[in-house]
């Protein structure tokens, strides 16, 4: 007759100062310590070797450690049990004392013989994820790492419905990376899918915008280099409004929200009126266009340095920041963004208080979208190039010997 596998009841242990007793100390023990470990186990280890990992934990106060064989009685006040000696008797006579001093436990072993089977277990932003398939562990993997990533990415949406029943709004301030949608935060997917409504930045990751679902509100909050723009009080006061009316709002920005970002001023808004906001960093296109154009920002021998300044106002404008006599005698790899308008002004300070005219300067468009396209020019010549070659923001410059290192890619 067919043998029936009986399904297995899960379960969450809470074994926060309760004596967890793990016999053995090899691969299988350095796989499961941290997990208990971090589940505050009041945990024993008992074998005569460990691995140079779980001896780490031993040595930093983690776990106890007595460096011996097992012996009867060793299951005495314990909640729960790994065994994964390499001592076929010994698991047998742990597992016999497990059974009569009624602790759960697990068999590295032989999983027939153990009561209690460990899950393939995953987390993602406070949810513990737990798949169990019988003995097929392989499959139990699949499947956790399915549930996980779908969770971390957004593609398995998964809102925090008690926190909206008790009426309270939030707002999250998610850098969206420099434009390919691929390369926006894991936890900035994950909150863009479980959002409410959007307020989206024009150099945002636009692609990403039309997987939202129907319901979702977009507010386009572009702000159009030279053109019209959304006023930051206005955007402010929309994240506010959303917000008190319990939605879930994100504000979907590109690169990095402090980069050049105004995000503090957003960050700033929000504490006014007592309202939250989580903080999601995101990709700067300072280092990453440059990097996807085949120019690393720093290379060994050629530039020990990187300095990223903005160049939206011209360097004899009152208003500008910038100590441009001081950039212009640096070494290293100058990076200049929203610097399209006020390169001509930006390369003649440079050259003029010391930066060589011959400096390789690379403009790269539309980093990382489709429309990418580089041009490469010096100090002397750049200006000149841009207005020829029709060069429009967004676009990130370099400069420094760095532009020469690498073969060009991506456009």
């Amino acid at each position: 007759m067919a043998r029936t596998e009986q399904a297995a009841y899960p379960v969450g242990l809470r074994l926060a100062g309760r004596r967890v007793v793990v016999l053995g100390g090899g691969q299988v023990a350095q796989r499961r310590l941290p997990a208990l470990i971090a589940a505050g186990a009041d945990v024993l280890l008992v074998s005569p070797s460990a691995t140079a990992s779980v001896e780490a934990m031993a040595d930093a106060g983690e776990l106890r450690w007595e460096r011996r064989r097992y012996r009867d009685g060793d299951l005495d006040g314990a909640w729960y049990a790994l065994i994964s000696t390499d001592d076929p008797a010994a698991n047998e006579a742990a597992s016999a004392e497990a059974e009569a001093r009624r602790v759960w436990a697990v068999r590295s072993d032989d999983a027939d013989a153990a009561t209690a089977w460990t899950p393939a277990t995953g987390r993602s932003e406070g949810v513990t994820v737990a798949v169990l398939t019988g003995q097929d562990p392989r499959r139990s993997a699949a499947v956790r790492d399915a549930i996980v990533e779908g969770l971390r990415d957004g593609s398995l949406a998964a809102p925090h419905y008690r926190a909206r029943a008790a009426g309270g709004g939030s707002v999250a301030l998610v850098g969206g990376g420099p434009g390919d949608p691929d390369l926006i935060t894991v936890r900035g997917r994950r909150l863009l899918a479980e959002a409410d409504v959007v307020i989206a930045d024009r150099l945002g990751p636009r692609d990403l915008l039309a997987e939202l679902p129907p319901h979702v509100e977009v507010i386009d909050a572009a702000k159009i280099p030279y053109g019209r723009a959304m006023a930051q009080e206005a955007i402010n006061a929309a994240l506010v409004e959303h917000a008190k009316a319990g939605k879930a709002v994100v504000r979907l920005k590109g690169g990095d929200p402090f980069v050049f970002g105004r995000g503090m001023e957003e960050v700033q808004a929000l504490a006014e009126h007592g309202i939250p906001c989580t903080v999601v960093p995101g990709i700067s296109s300072s280092i990453s266009v440059p990097g996807v154009a085949g120019i690393p920002v720093t290379h060994r021998a050629v530039a020990h340095e990187f300095t990223v300044a903005s160049g939206h106002v011209a360097p004899d404008d009152p208003r500008s920041l910038a100590d441009w006599a001081a950039l212009a005698r640096l070494r290293g790899t100058l990076v200049l963004l929203m610097a399209v308008e006020n390169i001509g002004a930006i390369s003649e300070t440079l050259v003029r208080h010391g930066r060589p005219a011959g400096t390789p300067v690379a403009v790269i468009q539309e980093g990382t979208t489709a429309a990418q396209r580089r041009l490469d020019a010096t100090l002397a010549t750049v200006c000149e190039r841009v207005r020829a070659e029709g060069i429009r923001p967004p676009a990130v410059i370099v400069i420094g010997d760095v532009v020469t290192v690498g073969p060009r890619t991506g456009d």
